[in-house]
């Protein structure tokens, strides 16, 4: 999740700045030659060499890693790995956005000096640092020089400075971390309005370029270690791969996505503009760069799916950014369970609100009213469906609360684990429904009091389904970063400390001139990755970096789950189907055998009172254990799920009371039956019930 600071001042208020702000709060605010291919998968290399850790020609100058011990490797005594994991970073976002909004590489052939500059406009004092200014506020000035002086950035709340250097990462390698997830991260209409640019704004572009110097710093740190393999940045595309390299204490790198308009499926005044082809084309192309994860929509309502909301200030401005982007506000309706996107509000955005053409305003929003009428379109689905095909994982923060429940409706219905929260913004009352599938949930890198709280918020359902923690940095994500303590704080960070396994020491990180101490620094660049997780264990005890050492695991078995997944056979698919009745309609048969037809564009239909059944003949004894339905708009608000050996004598075996309609999947102790009928108890409306679908597996 990125949280975009707004200006303090507002001097330069020219139409171009004006939507630059709106378009950056939109998008990034709240919330991405000898080298190896993308998609490769060599062998990660050998650890077992003494000093294997450390490199045999680091480029001099460069920075410190300030860590000693070797990294842990193997598995634990249940033959688990062990490992810290950032599900949410943007290593190589300063490609993005036309190549000017982040300054600085987290690597370069030509050294550290080069790698850590800033952007040429910067200089000399920053004058024309314009989305400084925007996102930090002030006059935007500050000392352009990175190293090595390294006087004004990287810092907590500077957003528009590389915070990746490849040697921070090592350190947080170093210090425990054993999974990295790098979001490959970009916005074409960011692009087109920020001033200075120097490469095309066309989105797949960008990505195609970012993965490309993923695969380029994993080919940099490899020379450092004697050759291809050697180094302990391992892109990985599999999940054993993956265990495999954790398994030599390296660090396994996954590539994600997070755009606004992915395969281009950007919707204008509520037409989608793109189809089928091209989330085939798009999900193919991405998974053979090697990206595993990604999401659907962000911060603008798109082709696929609803946004959650933002509120405030910010709310309103990117609503406004939604409105220039696609033609229509946000709209809002009432919530049908306990989950809600974020409140609107009516806060003004005064120079947001300048671009709308003249008598077109910012709507207001009904205060009981939270959730995002759009839910996941039919595209969405065909995306989710295609992203199960090819064993990705689903990430569903920033989906409003009516596609995220859809979302996991499809995953449930398929039990299929891949779905991923990688950095608080999702719905808190979704943590069990994503634990339940197999899922893995991250927190965004709070400070450590925020941290800790909503950790254990959440706690009693981690040991419940036995399952670790993660954080998401976002770093290079235009956030914010947890702030100074305070060098007076009577529990700071006391340097050296040990690391969370015990493996490593680490003292204050130094590059170039300037060293960082989190007491009084904050969390200003990824070194300082293991220096706020030891402030979480000072502030807070063991007991959630403990959660967190288990991130690794889990994270691996939610991946291999997803990629072992293999759809059901569905025993109800052209079985003989009979009903207590069905509704007349001279014009359409809404018989029994519409419901196990497979075509979703039929249904059957009951006559308009409440006791009515459905039951389906597999024609002969199966075990059966999963039973989905897809309800039409009368749906079922109580009803009951049974079997039968012989039609005849009935056990009920799953129950509800408080159907909402949609996509239901009742789950229950595998059985052998013949028959299985769907007991309607209590309509949901003044109508039947009607199922579009009934399928029955196995498990």
């Amino acid at each position: 999740m990125t949280m975009i600071r707004h200006p303090r001042r507002r001097g330069r208020s020219t139409a171009v700045l004006s939507l630059l702000l709106i378009v950056l709060a939109g998008v990034l605010g709240t919330a991405p030659g000898s080298s190896a291919e993308p998609g490769s998968s060599a062998e990660p290399g050998s650890s077992a060499e003494p000093g294997w850790w450390t490199p045999a020609a680091r480029p001099a100058p460069d920075s410190e890693i300030n860590v000693t011990g070797e990294p842990f490797k193997g598995t634990g005594p249940q033959g688990q790995v062990r490992g810290f994991v950032d599900a949410h970073n943007h290593l190589m976002s300063n490609e993005a956005f036309g190549g000017r909004l982040i300054c600085g590489k987290p690597f370069s052939e030509k050294g550290i000096a080069d790698a850590l500059k800033d952007c040429p406009e910067h200089y000399p004092d920053g004058s024309l640092a314009i989305f400084d200014f925007i996102t930090k506020g002030g006059d935007g000035k500050h000392d352009p020089n990175g190293w090595p002086t390294f006087k004004d950035w990287p810092a907590h709340d500077s957003l528009t400075h590389q915070q990746n250097y490849y040697a921070w990462v090592e350190r947080a390698w170093r210090g425990g971390q054993r999974v990295l997830v790098n979001d490959l991260v970009t916005n074409g209409v960011i692009c087109s309005v920020y001033f200075f640019k120097d490469r095309s704004c066309d989105e797949m572009t960008s990505i195609r370029l970012q993965a490309q110097k993923t695969y380029d710093m994993q080919a940099h740190i490899d020379t450092m270690y004697g050759g291809p393999g050697k180094g302990w940045f391992r892109i990985v595309t599999d999940a054993a791969q993956a265990r495999q390299v954790i398994q030599q204490g390296k660090l396994a790198v996954v590539l994600g996505v997070e755009t606004s308009e992915p395969f281009g499926c950007k919707q204008i005044l509520d037409i989608a503009q793109c189809g089928q082809d091209d989330i085939d084309r798009g999900l193919d192309e991405l998974h053979a760069l090697g990206v595993r994860s990604m999401f659907l929509c962000h911060k603008f309502d798109n082709a696929l799916c609803g946004v959650r909301f933002d509120s405030g200030t910010l709310g309103t401005a990117i609503n406004v950014g939604q409105f220039l982007s696609t033609g229509t506000f946000w709209k809002t309706e009432k919530c049908t369970g306990p989950q809600h996107d974020n409140p609107i509000g009516s806060a003004q955005a005064p120079e947001a609100e300048k671009k709308l053409p003249q008598g077109v305003t910012v709507p207001s929003y009904a205060a009981d009213a939270q959730c995002n009428t759009r839910g996941l379109s039919a595209l969405g689905e065909y995306a989710v469906r295609g992203m199960m095909k090819r064993g990705m994982m689903l990430e569903i923060d920033h989906m409003g609360v009516k596609a995220a429940g859809r979302a996991l409706d499809i995953l449930e219905s398929e039990a299929y684990p891949g779905v991923i929260s990688s950095h608080s913004w999702m719905d808190l009352n979704w943590t069990e429904r994503v634990y339940r599938l197999g899922g893995f949930i991250a927190q965004y890198m709070h400070g450590s009091e925020g941290f800790i709280d909503e950790a254990k918020r959440t706690q009693a359902l981690r040991e419940k389904y036995d399952v670790g923690y993660g954080y998401g940095t976002d770093m290079n994500g235009v956030g914010g970063w947890p702030g100074p303590r305070g060098a007076t704080t009577p529990n700071p960070v006391r340097y050296p400390f040990r690391s969370a396994d015990g493996s490593a020491v680490l003292d204050r990180q130094t590059t170039g001139e300037r060293t960082w101490d989190l007491n009084t620094d904050g969390a200003a660049h990824y070194g300082l990755v293991p220096d706020w997780l030891e402030d979480i264990r000072v502030v807070g005890g063991k007991e959630v970096v403990d959660d967190l050492m288990r991130g690794a695991e889990s994270y691996l078995r939610t991946w291999k789950a997803s990629e072992d997944h293999r759809p059901g056979v569905n025993l109800a698919a052209g079985a003989s189907a009979s009903a207590s009745s069905s509704e007349w309609n001279p014009f359409t048969s809404y018989a029994p055998g519409r419901a196990v037809d497979g075509d979703t564009a039929t249904r059957w239909a009951s006559d308009w009172s409440d006791d009515q059944s459905l039951t389906v003949d597999l024609g002969s004894a199966r075990v059966v254990g999963r039973v989905t339905l897809d309800w039409e708009r009368a749906y079922a608000k109580a009803y009951r799920i049974e079997i039968s050996a012989d039609g005849t004598n009935w056990q009920s075996v799953w129950s509800t009371t408080a159907g909402d309609g949609g996509l239901d999947t009742a789950q229950f102790s595998a059985t052998s039956a013949r028959y299985v009928r769907v007991h309607g108890l209590e309509r949901g409306t003044k109508w039947g019930y009607s199922l579009r679908e009934v399928g029955v597996r196995g498990s």
